[in-house]
């Protein structure tokens, strides 16, 4: 099941690495589709070993793989309510062989659920207003890190934290994998970073009315044009290679619509 806060994971056949592929990946010799990485443990493991641990005063921390470039820009990742799992440890391997330094933080202090259970007990210690602080801080810390461009990238319950960060750290962009499309008053007004949305048409909560909700009410605040929005014939989490709801297709596009769109601002 899928709620606003994340979706669980349930088994679905994807694409194995040979054995020649495997060698070849652990020696640094070849890439891989990061679908067939993430169906492999050897391979995500490996993946979760190549960056290092970045820590802010507060005590929160984050997982760092820097760009072959080093003016790039740094994109900040926000995991879903599993937390900061080798998946998106992979994940930020991935935006950094794309040419961004990337650092993925961690929400939930080194916490990782496996049960929808875990996870929703992970959200609901979760302290907003600190989370929000340390996300501004991690936004400081890009801005000093390659070209002095930052973007925040989030899924799901990241989706949502990623649109929060928009309004309230003010990253030069902000792209939200179906996560909540809602802002408080103030955090609205204060809103000037570009968004690019992906949402998937089958998904019953993160829907059509909730984004056009949203929609309107940047349209009164003068503010539509900072909305590019993505619709897929997908469900809940159709990007997530480990999940039962991933569409290939879908997610390689939007993942070329996201490069697309960071380059842009970036």
């Amino acid at each position: 099941m899928c709620t606003l806060d994340g979706c669980q994971t349930d088994a679905t056949p994807r694409p194995t690495p040979t054995d020649r592929q495997r060698r070849m990946f652990l020696k640094g010799a070849a890439a891989l589709p990061i679908g067939m990485i993430l169906a492999d443990a050897t391979l995500v493991q490996a993946a979760a070993h190549q960056g290092q641990t970045q820590s802010l005063p507060s005590g929160a921390t984050g997982f760092y793989v820097a760009a072959e470039k080093p003016d790039a820009p740094t994109l900040i990742l926000i995991h879903e309510w599993w937390g900061l799992n080798d998946h998106i440890k992979t994940m930020a391997v991935e935006f950094a062989s794309r040419g961004f330094n990337t650092l993925a933080v961690d929400m939930f202090g080194g916490s990782v659920a496996t049960t929808p259970k875990q996870a929703m007990a992970q959200i609901g210690s979760l302290d907003g207003a600190q989370a929000m602080r340390d996300l501004s801080s991690w936004v400081a810390w890009g801005r000093e890190q390659g070209n002095g461009k930052v973007a925040t990238l989030g899924w799901c319950f990241g989706g949502g934290w990623s649109l929060k960060a928009a309004a309230n750290a003010k990253p030069d962009a902000s792209v939200v994998y179906y996560g909540a499309m809602s802002l408080a008053g103030n955090e609205l007004a204060d809103l000037q970073t570009p968004l690019l949305g992906h949402f998937g048409t089958l998904d019953s909560r993160i829907n059509a009315e909730m984004v056009g909700d949203f929609r309107a009410e940047l349209a009164a605040a003068g503010k539509e044009d900072l909305l590019t929005e993505h619709w897929y014939t997908a469900d809940h989490a159709f990007a997530n290679p480990t999940g039962g709801r991933y569409d290939q297709d879908d997610a390689e596009l939007a993942l070329h619509r996201s490069l697309t769109f960071l380059h842009q601002y970036l």
